[in-house]
């Protein structure tokens, strides 16, 4: 905390998503740092953070950046699921005050409620289309930016800085609940993009009988882990997509890049395994694209 108890926000991870909401604060008059591996400091220390976007429109803002966590700060945590294990330790070590996860997936919340003991941690999630179109560049391509937050972080400063840097900011419901809702929709729909190498219009449609099921699998298993889901309502989530969408999976995969299909396809393999659930669908396409990977 800085004098004044004035919450300083740590944007673990400054990416597309959290470069991106490291701009926004910073453009609110938030105290902001971007936390992130050297080069990409330095970039932004000497550039800034530029975003393109139509619904907040187009600037840079100097968006101060370190490579460690400052001591105190309620932490942003935005980096790929697989980062955790990297960037972990350097929040542990700063005695964070909060921090907020926006990571993909399910997994990764048993090791941030381990690792930091009597500090208030949430999972939450956000809806948005943004690429980094450099270190520094972000291009924001969607005509929003949602997130959705669980009821135990109602009272957490960074809910509350980001409430009032311009995004949607929905407060309700459990932390399993929130991490569900936005996991079916993604999952489904990377895992699909990804293995028929198709936008979401073309890959959804391109074997009914395998989306069907695809979805029949991760709604059974996010009923089994207490969250009930309907195949109807993910179906119809899921043609709510614009259809020339592609997926950060799909890219990554493509780029023979470091992915998140262990934390998307395999953590739904993992859960059904605890539930007895079969997912041979899932199963399916998990082993098609570990292979091509």
């Amino acid at each position: 905390m800085t004098d004044g108890d004035e919450a300083v926000f740590a944007v673990v991870g400054p990416g597309a998503v959290g470069g991106l909401l490291a701009w926004l604060l910073q453009r609110a008059g938030h105290d902001v740092v971007a936390v992130g591996r050297p080069a990409t400091v330095d970039a932004i220390n000497r550039d800034g953070i530029e975003v393109r976007s139509e619904l907040f429109g187009d600037g840079v803002e100097r968006v101060r950046a370190a490579t460690e966590v400052p001591e105190g700060a309620s932490v942003i945590l935005a980096t790929k699921s697989y980062g955790l294990e990297d960037v972990l330790p350097g929040i542990i070590a700063a005695h964070p005050a909060e921090v907020i996860s926006f990571l993909n997936g399910i997994e990764h919340m048993g090791p941030l409620w381990d690792a930091l003991p009597g500090i208030p941690v949430a999972g939450a999630s956000v809806a948005v289309s943004a690429l980094r179109a450099s270190t520094t560049v972000i291009d924001h391509r969607s005509p929003f930016v949602r997130i959705e937050v669980p009821e135990s972080a109602a009272d957490f400063a960074a809910v509350r800085a980001l409430t009032d840097a311009g995004p949607s900011v929905r407060v309700g419901g459990s932390e399993a609940e929130v991490l569900w809702a936005k996991f079916r929709l993604l999952a489904s729909l990377a895992l699909l993009t990804s293995y028929w190498r198709q936008p979401a219009g073309a890959a959804l449609s391109e074997d009914p009988e395998l989306t069907e099921a695809v979805v029949s699998e991760v709604a059974a298993c996010s009923t089994a882990e207490g969250v009930p889901a309907s195949e109807l309502d993910l179906v119809r989530a899921l043609r709510s997509v614009p259809g020339g969408m592609r997926t950060s999976l799909q890219e990554d995969l493509a780029a023979g890049a470091p992915s998140e299909l262990d934390a998307l396809g395999g953590a739904l393999i993992r859960v059904g395994e605890r539930h007895g659930i079969p997912t041979p669908a899932l199963a399916r396409i998990l082993s098609a694209l570990d292979a091509d990977s």
